[in-house]
């Protein structure tokens, strides 16, 4: 399982993230909508500005205040370095 940090402590399976978005647009606005009245949201923004709108395999959204760039480089981060411990462990 490869957990990425999305802001604040929360910790995401970074397996699981099918994309993401940036919430400027109108869809991925309606996306969040949707999902809020689903009850399948979930805000890890903490109050703050929502920056990147993460899709989940599961079809939970997930709310994140980082840029999508950070979590982006994060999950490309903490993949290198699982892929690492496993070529030493060999």
């Amino acid at each position: 399982m490869q957990l990425v940090n999305i802001g604040f402590g929360n910790l995401l399976n970074g397996e699981r993230v099918l994309a993401v978005l940036q919430p400027d647009s109108q869809p991925v606005k309606r996306l969040a909508q949707e999902a809020k009245a689903a009850g399948t949201l979930v805000d890890a923004s903490c109050g703050r500005r929502t920056r990147a709108v993460l899709l989940l395999d599961s079809g939970h959204t997930v709310l994140s205040y980082l840029q999508t760039e950070t979590i982006a480089s994060r999950m490309h981060a903490e993949g290198a370095t699982e892929v690492e411990e496993e070529d030493h462990a060999q």
